[in-house]
């Protein structure tokens, strides 16, 4: 009766149409009411939540995607993009996949990337000849991307779901394959669809031009060695990494490209704020609901079921993204992270299972739901830039779930494919 009390609260309060942050804390408080415990316990936890070192990664990674998104670089990269393969029939499709995985090393966001690289990359496909719904699909579908490749902020939050248990270094390295494989498979998808319908076909850019476009891109895509090569090199943590690279991401839009009017630069501020605020109250609360499932003993019970109805791994590694791959549609990628990873990680333990390889296929999966309807905040973003209608994109999108399951699978099943580059490079 108790999990009743703290589940169907917050399944009721969701139905009802409260925010999901707002339903985690309501529902660990409807619970600790339920079973007579100190609302100060509750309280302490949430505060507790929100006072971990680590969490600073957030607000830095995503002030630093936002400078560079709003300051010119998602232009620039699109640019530099078009040089390698804008010249491939279906190259702006093409220029779109792989502007999304250059501009995901620095805004470690799904729905940031499109609103960066689709309000630029839409209207182009567009004029060019694009069908609008392909535009808009390969917009989001390619969008997926940052949330593997290092800095994305929800490998934070699942390291933070974890109890700090997993490194968020090793998390950035495991996902950096899984990424890539990730946009090679949809610029395979892009260039079957190319051929088939005869799509555009680009013009090559000449050798001096490319050099220039090279030039004015590499200040912005020093950010990603800033990130990485000082988490790999060991001078940063990653928390310290995400500050440095903030300075830097504010010193090459205000000074080197001055795209950006300083008069723009509070409200910039404001949005990065009330952003963070959001992540940051939906993570104090999520702290507070997974101590009360730790009090009533869910994590436990969810292993025994688990075990219970099959003790082979991949047989469970199966329901688990069946199970995330439907919960992912009707709930954001971060609140599920940090209301799943408690349940799961003892479960994944008693079946060997590494957790950072886990960590890779949950958010790959729940990323999945980001493009996926009702919800959708990646899809919805996509939407409105493309001016077309959530229905008719989520008929015309079914075909780009190939790729995705298809990576998902090889990523469940292979474990070497996240796992052999932070154990090459960081152990």
């Amino acid at each position: 009766m108790d999990v009743v009390a703290l589940i169907g609260s917050f399944a009721i309060l969701c139905l009802i149409g409260m925010p999901v942050a707002y339903a985690l804390g309501l529902a660990a408080i409807i619970a600790a009411v339920f079973i007579d415990l100190p609302l100060e316990a509750v309280m302490l936890k949430t505060s507790d939540g929100m006072d971990d070192f680590p969490l600073l990664a957030i607000p830095f990674f995503i002030l630093a995607g936002a400078i560079m998104a709003e300051g010119g670089m998602a232009a620039r990269i699109v640019n530099l993009a078009r040089v390698f393969v804008g010249f491939i029939r279906g190259g702006l499709a093409l220029v779109n996949v792989l502007a999304s995985t250059m501009f995901g090393c620095i805004s470690g966001s799904s729905v940031a990337d499109t609103a960066a690289i689709g309000s630029v990359m839409i209207p182009q496909m567009i004029k060019a000849g694009y069908p609008r719904l392909f535009a808009v699909n390969v917009t989001i579908s390619g969008a997926l991307q940052p949330l593997l490749i290092p800095p994305s902020h929800n490998m934070v939050i699942y390291s933070l779901a974890a109890g700090g248990t997993v490194s968020v270094a090793h998390l950035f390295m495991a996902g950096v394959f899984p990424g890539m494989l990730l946009g090679a498979s949809l610029m395979i998808l892009v260039l079957y669809v190319a051929h088939r319908d005869k799509l555009p076909k680009g013009e090559a850019i000449g050798l001096r031009d490319a050099l220039k476009i090279a030039l004015d891109s590499v200040w912005g895509l020093i950010t990603v060695f800033i990130i990485l090569g000082g988490i790999l090199s060991g001078i940063f943590t990653p928390t310290e990494s995400a500050g440095v690279a903030c300075v830097w991401a504010f010193f090459v839009t205000m000074f080197i490209y001055r795209s950006y009017k300083w008069s723009e630069l509070p409200l910039l501020i404001a949005r990065v704020v009330r952003t963070v605020g959001m992540v940051m109250i939906m993570i104090g609360f999520s702290v507070a609901f997974g101590y009360m499932m730790a009090i009533m003993r869910i994590p436990a019970h969810a292993t025994e079921f688990f075990v219970a109805i099959s003790s082979d791994k991949y047989t469970f590694l199966l329901y688990v993204n069946i199970m995330l791959l439907v919960l992912g549609t009707f709930m954001d990628l971060a609140p599920m992270l940090l209301i799943c990873t408690p349940i799961f990680l003892p479960v994944i333990k008693t079946f060997g299972i590494d957790p950072v390889h886990f960590g890779i296929i949950m958010i790959l999966n729940l990323g999945i739901g980001l493009i996926t309807p009702p919800v959708g905040p990646t899809l919805a973003v996509g939407c409105a830039i493309g001016k077309v209608t959530m229905e008719a994109v989520s008929k015309s999108i079914m075909v780009f779930y190939v790729p995705m399951i298809i990576v998902l699978l090889l990523v469940t099943y292979f474990p070497a494919i996240t796992l052999w580059l932070p154990r090459a490079i960081l152990n």
